[in-house]
């Protein structure tokens, strides 16, 4: 018996369910979505191949600024290296931390335009994915190479090894010190960070392991079965662990739960899907990575909701995690067109959350003419009562080379006023920028793609994180460095929305970890919502014209004595507008903006 509490499985799908911890495919309920195949009619297609000057298409998207790797992280012989690939990012302050998998670097962003290094820290052992919290970062190791002091040589044995979490203080940026490093029996994939409102002594690490199991003789209480049967009284597997870290004593972070997010009803850890749903991936291809649930790939927290989505390789999760120690399963969903589900992400109020599937596990061409846009991209659902409700798929809609590892990778919220918009990295099929407002209809209305590295092999790279931070989209390339992108209005974004996105500030960002987005009255946010009711149709004529003038009036007259009747203006304004329900946003903001300081 586990000693850990298990919690009553709830596994629904699209077209599955689960009897007896096996997942079985139930066509006759629902029919998969149309074959819907990628364009061939795009700019991003036919681009030329090359490392340092291949051929680019944009729109909406400018690169503004790019930094080769360092030296010490990439290798000149082998510029696609996994062992020296660029990771995952995180933000704090006037600083980005570039995760690699020998490593991590820190760049300066005052400047976004200019980013200079600031310090390098050697320290091998993959993922090196990062989070950022004060002055502790923390550093995600699975591989075997990985060594406790951070050398590779004499290498690494049963007493030197490490796998799991780093903690290095980062009070001085020029000198990082690992001050902490906390042993799982899996390694960490990924981790992510959760805070506790109540607590703000302590943060805990989600640990997100999926590579093989220790031996016990290398680490206490790890098993050793790396098999897909459970057995003994605690299995390594079929569990995340949780990571305590007293913020003033990070030397003495431990394990201090190991939840099994997987238990069915009957006590099984092994609960969810642990079975392929068909033979063969529905491309006619071997599954890989397989679909079978014995861990989670990616957890992203809501701390203010208390909740967390799970991608866990074979499921989709709702997670409560009003107990930061003991999250417990809420909701699971599976899709058998999914091969591997790796990240979530939520919407600002919490009630979407977008999976993706990141079928061939990053490195293999998987935006092919012949491959579906339902595989290897995003599924977006609803929470409803507390369930996952499917609504759409979206997948880069153009075709990509066979020398190109293109497939979903973590999305991004870009703080839009009014709307729900992401930036994604697609590996080499670039960064996409979506509008899933409508959570059923999400589409593309920005993208920055290079042409392939080589343009006779697939050499690993292309952008594993874009993410938004204080008024720019940063990127992770895997092979070629560190990209900055500044937003450029189109017909499908204005000025005006970009400016309110600009406005937002925060003090740190650590994707897997959403705060809500809030925006203070401004006039960039009152214009955004112009902007959106006259794009979709539900402002127009005499009443567009009115505010117009008064915006513009209000802001030409921001102090003195015309500013008073300005403002009265602005309310009086936003009372008309508030007898249409679609302009209800635009009324609210005229509002806030008149009643401001």
């Amino acid at each position: 018996m586990s000693r850990f509490r298990l919690v009553p499985a709830r596994v629904r799908g699209r077209f599955a369910t689960v009897i007896g911890g096996t997942l079985l495919c139930l066509g006759v309920l629902t029919a998969p979505a149309a074959a819907q195949l990628p364009t061939t009619d795009d700019p991003r297609v036919g681009l030329a191949a090359g490392f340092d000057n291949p051929g680019v298409a944009k729109q909406g998207l400018d690169l503004t600024a790019h930094s080769n790797k360092p030296g010490g992280f990439f290798d000149p012989a082998n510029l696609g290296s996994i062992a020296f690939a660029n990771s995952d990012l995180a933000f704090q302050g006037d600083h980005a931390f570039v995760g690699n998998f020998n490593g991590f670097n820190i760049y300066n962003i005052a400047n976004p335009a200019t980013p200079t290094l600031r310090t390098s820290v050697v320290c091998p052992g993959g993922q090196g994915d990062l989070s950022v919290y004060g002055n502790l970062l923390f550093m995600s190791v699975e591989e075997n190479r990985a060594k406790i002091d951070c050398t590779l040589t004499p290498a690494a044995d049963a007493t030197t090894r490490f796998r799991g979490v780093r903690i290095f203080d980062i009070s001085n940026l020029g000198a990082p010190v690992q001050v902490g490093a906390v042993q799982t029996c899996r390694g960490s994939h990924t981790h992510t960070l959760v805070t506790d409102p109540d607590d703000a002594a302590n943060v805990y690490i989600y640990v997100q392991g999926t590579a093989g199991v220790r031996p016990a003789a290398e680490l206490a209480g790890c098993d050793g079965n790396n098999t897909n049967t459970p057995t003994g009284e605690d299995p390594s597997k079929w569990r995340i662990e949780v990571i305590k870290v007293p913020v003033a004593r990070p030397q003495d972070a431990a394990v201090v739960s190991a939840p099994r997010l997987f238990a069915d009803a009957s006590g099984a850890v092994n609960g969810l899907q642990n079975a392929v749903p068909a033979p063969t991936h529905p491309s006619g291809m071997a599954w890989g990575p397989t679909p079978i649930t014995d861990a989670c790939h990616d957890i992203t927290v809501y701390p203010e909701l208390e909740i967390a989505a799970g991608a866990c390789e074979g499921n989709g999760l709702l997670i409560d995690i009003s107990d930061p120690a003991h999250p417990e399963r809420l909701d699971a969903v599976a899709d058998p067109l999914y091969a591997y589900w790796h990240g979530a992400t939520f919407s600002n109020d919490g009630k979407t959350v977008v999976f993706t599937d990141e079928w061939g596990g990053g490195t293999a061409a998987r935006c092919r003419a012949t491959d579906q846009l339902s595989w290897g991209g995003d599924s977006i659902y609803d929470i409803v009562d507390g369930k996952l409700e499917f609504r759409s798929y979206y997948k880069v809609p153009m075709v990509q080379t066979t020398q190109e590892n293109c497939v979903s990778h973590i999305p991004s919220l870009v703080p839009v006023p009014g709307r729900d918009i992401f930036v994604q990295a697609w590996y080499q099929g670039g960064a996409s920028l979506v509008d899933f407002t409508d959570s059923s209809n999400p589409h593309e209305i920005g993208f920055y793609d290079r042409g392939p590295i080589s343009a006779s092999s697939l050499v690993l790279g292309g952008l594993w994180s874009t993410y938004w931070y204080n008024g720019d989209t940063y990127g992770s390339e895997i092979a070629r460095g560190f990209d900055v992108w500044g937003l450029t209005a189109t017909d499908q974004l204005s000025e005006n929305e970009i400016e309110a996105a600009r406005e937002v500030q925060v003090d740190r960002l650590n994707v897997q970890h959403q705060d809500r987005i809030t925006w203070a009255p401004s006039f960039a946010v009152a214009w955004s919502y112009a902007d959106q009711a006259e794009r979709a149709g539900d402002l127009s004529g005499d009443l567009l014209a009115q505010v117009h003038e008064f915006l513009e009036r209000a802001e030409r007259f921001t102090s003195g004595p015309r500013a008073k009747a300005a403002k009265a203006n602005l309310f009086a304004l936003a009372q008309t507008l508030k007898e249409f329900p679609e302009l209800a946003d635009l009324a609210a903001a005229l509002e806030d903006l008149s009643e401001a300081p």
